[in-house]
């Protein structure tokens, strides 16, 4: 309870994480993107603790970040809280209306049909697998027609979608095999998209390398009983 009150007394920027988190990734590599300093507190997501319960009562999960004493949770809320607070610096969202409206559907549809989609085809088995790996396929190919031959998301500017999307990068090793498939062969473009966003200091710093991800992933699917 003391260090509680003492994180909701403090000016320090502290973000409640979990290193394999896709949702945490996006958070480190926007504060990454604005060079803003911050404190991380890893947590235990088997047996939560006291600070991450209170700070997110309703869901329970990371990333949480705690500003000024406050607690902003949800990685697509935490993203826009962060481009708002820190605006002098690398803006995630364009300015015009209708490009911020597009850049907020895109990163739903990345949290409905990516990151879903990703958890889905981990967890099936048998023909169900081969199912979700189409599903999951065929969505990452409308991103890819989304992207076309733009640098990035946000055209010559790495913004919200970029950051809401390049965490997926390194699940691709689990992904691919648990499908599979090839993204490379199958999304060419995502593919040269994901070499692009690696060449960042803010996703390079931030992302886990996929091999440690890949470990990561055999092990919670043993712990469930999953082959």
């Amino acid at each position: 309870m003391l260090r509680i009150k003492k994180i909701m007394a403090s000016e320090e920027t502290v973000l409640l994480d979990f290193w394999a988190s896709p949702f945490a990734m996006r958070v480190r590599v926007a504060l990454a993107e604005k060079g803003v300093e911050y404190v991380c507190q890893p947590q235990n997501l088997v047996n939560k603790g006291s600070l991450l319960l209170e700070m997110n009562p309703i869901h329970k999960k990371v990333p949480v970040l705690i500003h000024n004493g406050k607690p902003i949770c949800e990685s697509l809320v935490i993203l826009e809280y962060i481009d708002d607070v820190w605006a002098e610096s690398s803006p995630l969202l364009p300015i015009d209306p209708y490009q911020r409206s597009q850049a907020r559907f895109w990163a739903d549809f990345i949290d409905k049909k990516i990151f879903v989609g990703a958890k889905e085809l981990r967890m099936a088995e048998g023909q169900e697998k081969e199912n979700k790996a189409k599903d999951f396929l065929e969505n990452l190919k409308i991103l890819q027609g989304v992207i076309g031959n733009e640098k990035f998301f946000g055209g010559d500017t790495f913004g919200y979608v970029d950051v809401a999307l390049v965490p997926i990068t390194s699940w691709y090793n689990v992904l691919e095999t648990c499908g599979n498939f090839s993204i490379e062969v199958n999304c060419p473009k995502i593919m040269a998209w994901t070499g692009r966003c690696k060449e960042r200091h803010s996703v390079s710093s931030s992302l886990p390398h996929p091999n440690k991800v890949y470990s990561f992933a055999l092990e919670a699917k043993k712990a469930i009983g999953l082959k």
